[in-house]
Order: structure tokens, then C-alpha cells, then sequence
């Protein structure tokens, strides 16, 4: 594949993208030619499965405001390479503090630091950045998408209160967003993944197959395909919109 100049090759940056849906993320954009800046609160992994290297990664603990705040300097500073650009920012960490044996959190027994640090990881961090990265996304026309979960919409069996409401809070904010960022040329949006075959699955979650009209589990590799098509010009006139990538599972 031919190289691509600095300055015309596309950018996202992308936050949890260490396994699951990150990491068929990582691999999407990556086959397509796009610079992918990972974030994570772990370094750069020396056995990283794809190509790419320390300057393609941002250490950063998105529970920490202050922490952020400092990463999102970082990220600007490592834009200026691709004119400031900013093409897509995927809004994908999150965080669900489970109970003994990974038994979920009702809003009974949830702790309020809890409900804090999910907040601040899964709502308040991905308003963070977009905010202070608006310029560099002003600059590419470029996308927002934020990871909700069908959990935000009614209760779920395995995800935490903390979690699911987080989740409804962050679809809630996307057409808030995109309300918002529209008039910069900016677009956002939302998906809401199922049950997907990842190693983080709850045990248990078998027996969800049989309320999915599709009969089987999500794949990455889908969630994937669908944050793609939603930071590319196939999506050019959607926003605002919360995509369900479920199996049909709450039709």
C-alpha cells in the first residue's frame, strides 16, 4: 500500500482500545490507512498486536480529570503533525465495577466514589474531550462517536446500576452534541452494542442467545465495522443518532 502524507492521511483518536471492541477498532481504521492514536491507563505495550508505535499511543487515566486535561494537551500536540486535524474521536473506555464473584451493583449497594469514578470515565471524559480537541475535529469535519450500551435503556442482568445510567447519560449527551457541534461541520453520534464476544463478558451471558432474534452473540469485528461507517463520508447526514448493534435483541 502506498504511503500516505502526513498531512492527507485521516486521524482518530480512540480511547479503550486495548481488547473487545477497541481492538477490532485499532484493526478497521488501521486497514483503511488511518493514523490510530490509542489511550489507555497502561503504556505502550511492547508485543502491540498491530502496527504502531509509542508515538501512536497516549498514556492517561481518564477517572482523573486532571489527568485528562493533561493527555488532551498531549493529543494536541501530536495533531499538529497531521495539520491540526482531528477526523474522528471514538469515545469507547468505559468501566462497571462489579460485587463478589462479579455479581452486578444495584443502586442500592453501589458506593457513591463508585458512581463517581464510572461517571467520570464513561460521561463526563468523553465531554472533556471533544470539547477541548472541537478545534482540531472544526479543522477535518470531522466525527464524534460515543460507546453507549443497550444497558442504557433498560435494566440489564449483568451491568451495574452505575454503568447503565452512565450509559443513558451519554446517549442523552450525544444529541446534546450534536445539537451543539453541528454548526462547526462536526458530527456525533452514538452506538449501543449488545451482548458482543468479548473476553469481558459476564458469565452467564449465554443464556441471553435465546432473547436475540439473530440466535448468536455479536462479533467485534460488527461493532467495528458500524463506528467506521459512522466516522466516514458513507454517514455524511447522520447525527445525532444512537445506532443498536444488538441482533434485533430489544425490538
Amino acid at each position: 500500500m502506498a504511503q500516505i502524507p502526513n498531512e492527507e492521511r485521516k486521524t482518530l483518536i480512540l480511547t479503550g482500545a486495548s481488547r473487545g471492541i477497541g481492538h477490532a477498532t485499532v484493526k478497521r481504521f488501521s486497514s483503511a490507512g488511518w493514523r490510530v492514536i490509542t489511550c489507555s491507563r497502561h503504556g505502550f505495550p511492547e508485543n502491540c498486536p498491530w502496527e504502531a508505535g509509542p508515538e501512536d499511543h497516549i498514556e492517561v487515566d481518564l477517572a482523573d480529570p486532571d489527568n485528562t486535561l493533561a493527555a488532551i494537551a498531549v493529543m494536541r500536540e501530536r495533531l499538529k503533525a497531521q495539520g491540526g486535524r482531528l477526523n474522528a474521536l471514538v469515545n469507547n473506555a468505559a468501566i462497571s465495577p462489579k460485587g463478589e464473584q462479579g455479581r452486578r451493583l444495584s443502586s442500592l449497594e453501589t458506593d457513591h466514589r463508585d458512581w463517581m469514578t464510572v461517571f467520570q470515565v464513561n460521561f463526563f471524559a468523553p465531554i472533556m474531550l471533544a470539547r477541548r480537541l472541537i478545534e482540531e475535529l472544526e479543522a477535518a469535519s470531522g466525527a464524534v462517536v460515543n460507546v453507549s450500551s443497550i444497558a442504557g435503556a433498560r435494566v440489564h442482568p449483568f451491568a451495574g446500576s452505575a454503568y447503565a445510567t452512565s450509559k443513558a447519560a451519554l446517549a442523552a449527551l450525544t444529541r446534546e452534541m450534536a445539537a451543539d457541534f453541528a454548526p462547526r461541520g462536526i458530527r456525533v453520534n452514538a452506538i449501543s452494542p449488545g451482548e458482543i464476544d468479548t473476553a469481558i463478558l459476564s458469565p452467564g451471558t449465554e443464556r441471553l442467545i435465546a432473547d436475540i432474534p439473530m440466535r448468536r452473540l455479536g462479533q467485534p469485528e460488527e461493532v467495528a465495522k458500524a463506528i467506521y461507517f459512522l466516522c466516514t463520508e458513507q454517514s455524511s447526514y447522520i447525527n445525532g443518532a444512537e445506532l443498536s448493534i444488538d441482533g434485533g435483541q430489544h425490538v
